[in-house]
């Protein structure tokens, strides 16, 4: 079952990495208006909360370094990672449907 603790470091550190990685997601793929800036970050948001603490254990086991962080730190990189890669992975689908995925004829 999830811990749902009191320990406000981490979900500090959870809503800060969140939010970092859907800013930096608006940077490096501009969106084309405001409502796409608006869903683009409230999705890197939801992702960076909802799989902050799986994609930072991921994280830290891939590269060996878990012994050296402390669990904020996890938790900051993690939600980061989510937050920004749940938009690189639907803003590309988006703009390549938006571009390829007209009917043909239509």
């Amino acid at each position: 079952m999830t811990d749902f603790s009191h320990d406000g470091g981490v979900w500090s550190a959870r809503v800060i990495g969140a939010v970092a990685g859907s800013a930096i997601s608006l940077v490096y793929l501009l969106p084309k208006g405001r409502r796409e800036a608006a869903v683009r970050f409230l999705t890197g948001v939801t992702c960076g909360m909802i799989f902050g603490g799986p994609a930072g254990l991921w994280i830290v086991r891939k590269l060996d370094v878990a012994a050296g962080l402390s669990p904020p730190e996890i938790m900051l990189a993690g939600a980061t990672a989510a937050s920004l890669s749940a938009w690189w992975g639907l803003g590309l689908l988006v703009r390549l449907f938006a571009r390829y995925g007209q009917r043909p004829g239509g």
